[in-house]
């Protein structure tokens, strides 16, 4: 019989332990995190970041990524988004009883590789077993700690007139990748999630000397809702070009035939800055030249306005205004 995970494996007791030193230590062990006290203690200086979050994507396993990988690069990607470089990771699971352990092994894995490319340490975590039915399979909770260099100041309600709105790459991928593995549909090529840690294109983007006023990536909601939260942070108007925006032909097509608007789909694995006019191409150059950014494409700017709005031209040469989501296209998108 497959081993799965039992209720006593959150007991506390010798099957706790076994599954963690066993199981989620094999994969993941580092000097700290091997002492197993219940916190870490970390020797900090200097302006810090911290950040949490909570992830219960469903399914778990999907193209391109898991449960593990998101977790690892949302939250890295939300520290990354204020200029801090990402140091340490906590790290806690809530199993529920029958989860097979090649399932969480395979997750461990996938958190392991992730975060050494992130350049991250998981320094403490938790894991709790509950009843079968009680959760989806697995639920990981993070929360991460970086330094931001002195003389960064990157935040959403920087955003001046005249700045030039930069997109890493193509918008849709993760939402219509898990779209694609729930409801079974099948493309012409291997569509998969975007999904992929940031912080090292933002350690470029500022190595390169450019000043960025502000940085988010687009995640639940889509760019649209991303755009509007910064609009109204800024109070300022966000003008962007239909025929700028990077998109995959898969994707548009998905999106089509379920009646979705790409620019509301999430996506996991992309940012977009807001640069001076000055130095969008170097921030431009800087993103092409790391692989996560190779699409990336100016595709519109702030301007001044009484009213903080979005507002997108289209190919046609219209003007669309352009709202915040009101509820989730894909529910339990991460």
């Amino acid at each position: 019989m497959p081993e799965t995970i039992l209720l006593a494996h959150g007991s506390g007791g010798k099957l706790a332990h076994r599954l963690i030193e066993e199981t989620i230590l094999s994969d993941l062990t580092n000097p700290m995190l091997a002492q197993m006290d219940d916190s870490a203690v970390l020797d900090l200086s200097g302006r810090t970041a911290f950040t949490t979050d909570s992830y219960v994507v469903s399914p778990i396993f999907f193209p391109g990524g898991d449960i593990g990988k998101l977790a690892v690069c949302g939250t890295t990607n939300d520290l990354a988004m204020s200029g801090a470089r990402p140091l340490y990771l906590s790290l806690s699971f809530i199993i529920e009883e029958g989860l097979p352990l090649s399932d969480l092994r395979r997750v461990l894995t996938s958190i392991h590789e992730t975060a050494r490319e992130a350049g991250v340490q998981i320094v403490t975590g938790d894991t709790k077993v509950v009843n079968r039915g009680s959760a989806d399979k697995l639920y990981i909770n993070t929360a991460r700690i970086g330094k931001i260099a002195e003389g960064t100041n990157i935040s959403g309600g920087n955003i001046l007139p005249g700045d030039k709105v930069i997109l890493s790459g193509s918008i849709g991928d993760h939402g219509i990748a898990i779209m694609s593995k729930r409801e079974g549909l099948h493309f012409s090529t291997d569509l998969q999630s975007d999904c992929a840690p940031l912080a090292a294109m933002v350690a470029d983007i500022i190595a390169a000397g450019a000043t960025i006023h502000a940085l988010r990536d687009p995640t639940r909601g889509g760019l649209a809702t991303t755009l509007n939260e910064l609009s109204e942070q800024s109070h300022v108007k966000i003008v962007i070009e239909e025929e700028l925006i990077p998109l995959r032909d898969e994707v548009l097509g998905a999106c089509e035939m379920l009646g979705f608007d790409p620019l509301y789909v999430a996506n996991e694995g992309k940012l977009v800055a807001f640069v001076p006019p000055e130095d969008a191409e170097t921030v431009l150059a800087s993103m092409r030249g790391n692989r996560y950014g190779a699409q990336a494409a100016i595709i519109g700017e702030a301007v001044s306005a009484n009213t903080p709005s979005v507002v997108m031209k289209t190919v046609l040469g219209a003007s669309r205004l352009i709202d915040m989501l009101v509820g989730d296209l894909l529910p339990r998108i991460c």
